[in-house]
């Protein structure tokens, strides 16, 4: 008996609706098996060891290690946080932890005050820059990492402990009591005038306060001096919050502007942001700076800004990070920051410049060669490109630091220095103006006298080279001569190098003596009048027919 020409296809269609249906739930039960088998050997390892390992093992110092060696095949931004650095988490996304509010640093097997906040615990117990914590509570810091000392000083508000410290010039150390608080840096931490009718705020980070701290010091600059120009700094911001940025550059743009989209391999992961509050103003004149350490939201900001022919990028190419995370509860109070979605910014583009799905021999994630890089357009037609971060419209190539002032700061003899300024000078005056003087300089060159800071100049690392090809290709005796006299000459120049770079060291030294006076505060005020971005901002706003030649296409800084 024949089939039906109808009937055969019937069957077809079924069939391969079932071959579908069995490959899907095979391919299920596949993985299923492969995570359960895998628990399962994971868990009979984790078990052995802590049961027959011949020393005492920390089982919950093992497990995290364990967590961590795993996590670290995916991306950087996938982090497990157990209960115990909950303060952590909770700090990276509020800004907030219970403390003394100050920086620290390590040197010599010792931590110490890099930085204390203005008018927080910290600072106001006299601590100061350069102090060298010896003990805590009566328990001894050397050899102590940073990660341990600042365990020992967060805590809950309203408890004190004793700090004794030994401060540079005082021959006895000091006990200092310091009462703990609620601390909660700021977004913000200075907003003012740039120049007449342009106002500057700096924005550090994307907590949960972000948006109103900007909003804020953008109304309180147009209401006291009636700005019409505006530069947002966000170099050396690292990002945040998704919706911090979205509210930012809500203040910018129309109500219901489509800022950035985020797509994830669950399509629960998928979301288009949209600005949501009336903004401040659609027509102040805008800059953006934007450097390698700028990340994630500050992306976001510069990048829908860039897209929107809102404002002008300047600076130097941000970092690239497109990568959306979310944080899921885990079991006893313990949290996990998972990469969940790629963002992608209002032309389209996604920014992110590495690929962690496919590394090389050394585990390194690769890079987008420029040759798969897709053009988009800007809402103006302008084209940008994609993988790679936010490229500015007006690059700023600063003057590249010297080797000799790359040591010094490596090796903290300007920070030493400060601190020993601090303790013979009452004060210094208008941070925005201070400058190292002649007198001050010829002091600091004393100071250095016995001091290590040897290093390497790009001459002499060529030299070294050339030494190594004469000597392995036998070369005359004359040859290795001459290439010793360049030595003796090189070690002679090197010798001049502190008048010779002078300008860098005392730019450098400037911003860290305004430190230990007027705080962070102070040195974004002081550097905000000599830094090279700045200058280039200042002069785009003063040029508005440049400003809108950039934002037109029509404009070149090459």
């Amino acid at each position: 008996m024949k089939m039906s020409n109808k009937y055969k296809s019937s069957t077809k269609w079924i069939a391969g609706v079932i071959t579908i249906v069995s490959i899907g739930l095979f391919s299920f039960q596949d993985s299923y098996f492969e995570i359960s088998k895998n628990l399962d050997i994971f868990v009979s390892v984790y078990k052995n060891v802590n049961t027959y390992y011949v020393d005492e093992t920390q089982p919950g110092e093992l497990m995290k290690t364990g967590i961590d060696a795993m996590l670290k095949k995916l991306d950087p931004y996938t982090v497990y946080y157990p209960e115990s650095d909950i303060e952590d988490y909770r700090f990276m996304t509020t800004g907030q932890y219970g403390g003394i509010g100050a920086l620290i640093s390590r040197k010599k097997g010792f931590v110490y005050i890099s930085e204390p906040y203005e008018n927080f615990p910290a600072d106001k117990a006299g601590l100061r820059a350069g102090d060298k914590i010896l003990m805590v509570d009566g328990k001894s810091a050397e050899g102590k990492s940073t990660s341990e000392i600042s365990s020992f000083l967060k805590g809950e508000p309203n408890t004190s402990l004793v700090i004794t410290i030994e401060r540079y010039g005082e021959e006895q150390p000091r006990e200092v009591t310091v009462t703990r608080e609620e601390i909660k840096i700021k977004d913000v931490p200075y907003y003012g005038l740039a120049e007449e009718k342009t106002g500057y705020i700096k924005l550090n980070g994307f907590t949960e306060s972000a948006s109103a701290e900007v909003k804020a010091a953008l109304k309180d600059l147009k209401e006291k001096h009636q700005i019409t120009s505006l530069v947002l700094d966000l170099r050396g911001n690292g990002g945040g919050l998704l919706r911090e940025a979205v509210s930012i550059v809500g203040l910018f743009v129309p109500v219901g502007t489509k800022v950035v989209e985020t797509k994830g391999k669950l399509t629960d992961w998928n979301q288009t942001y949209f600005t949501t509050a009336p903004p401040i103003d659609t027509a102040i004149n805008l800059v953006v700076l934007i450097n390698g350490s700028s990340a994630s939201a500050s992306e976001i900001v510069s990048g829908t800004i860039q897209d929107l022919d809102r404002g002008v990028i300047i600076g130097s190419n941000s970092f690239g990070k497109g990568l959306v995370q979310q944080t899921r509860d885990l079991k006893y109070n313990s949290k996990m920051k998972l990469t969940v979605a790629k963002y992608y910014i209002p032309s389209g583009r996604c920014i992110q410049r590495l690929d962690y799905s496919h590394k090389d021999p050394n585990g390194k994630a690769m890079t987008v060669p420029d040759s798969l890089r897709k053009e988009f357009k800007t809402i103006g037609g302008r084209i940008v490109l994609d993988g790679a971060g936010i490229e500015p419209e007006v690059k700023v190539e600063g003057p590249i630091a010297s080797s000799i002032l790359i040591s010094l700061v490596q090796k903290q003899l300007i920070f030493d220095y400060a601190n020993a300024f601090r303790n013979t000078h009452d004060s210094i005056g208008d941070p925005s103006t201070y400058s190292v003087s002649n007198e001050d300089y010829d002091d600091f060159k004393k100071f250095l006298e016995g001091k290590d800071y040897d290093y390497s100049t790009e001459t002499e690392r060529l030299l070294k080279r050339l030494e190594k090809a004469v000597e392995e290709e036998k070369y005359a005796e004359q040859i290795q001569k001459d290439l010793a006299k360049l030595e003796t000459a090189i070690f002679k120049n090197k010798a001049k190098d502190l008048d010779l770079f002078q300008d860098q060291i005392r730019k450098y030294m400037s911003g860290e003596i305004v430190t230990r006076y007027h705080y962070q505060t102070g040195r974004i005020e002081h550097n905000m009048h000599f830094d090279e971005d700045m200058l280039e901002a200042k002069r785009i706003l003063a040029d508005l027919d440049a400003y809108h030649a950039i934002l037109n296409g029509a404009y070149s800084d090459k």
